[in-house]
Parts: structure tokens; C-alpha cells; sequence
């Protein structure tokens, strides 16, 4: 998922798909254990873009 993706969904689909991530997440971590895998950093970098954006949204970043 792109930034420019992120900046579609409103708030509330941000909030499910951060939540779906989280859950995701997990299960990625556990099964990274056993095998091995790069699918948790891809997540994590999705979970950072949306709570980037969040961020930036409420004014905690400057906008130009």
C-alpha cells in the first residue's frame, strides 16, 4: 500500500486497516519464526505510512 493509497481512505478505513495490519502482523511474526521472512517489514512500513499520515492530518507535521 502507497501513501497516495492511504490518502483515499478515510478515517475510518484507516482505522480498520491499521487494525487488519496489527492482526496480520502477528501472525507474519509467528510464522517468521518458523520459516523465516520478509512479509513483517513490508507490514511495519505500511503501519508507519498510516500512522504517519494520521500524524500529519492532525497538524503534527507542517504541510507546504
Amino acid at each position: 500500500m502507497k501513501f497516495k493509497e492511504v490518502q483515499k481512505l478515510n478515517k475510518q478505513e484507516r482505522e480498520n486497516k491499521l487494525k487488519e495490519l496489527k492482526m496480520e502482523l502477528l501472525k507474519s511474526k509467528t510464522a517468521a519464526s518458523k520459516t523465516g521472512g520478509a512479509k513483517t517489514k513490508q507490514i511495519k512500513k505500511i503501519i508507519a505510512r498510516i500512522h504517519t499520515f494520521n500524524t500529519s492530518e492532525k497538524g503534527g507535521l507542517n504541510n507546504k
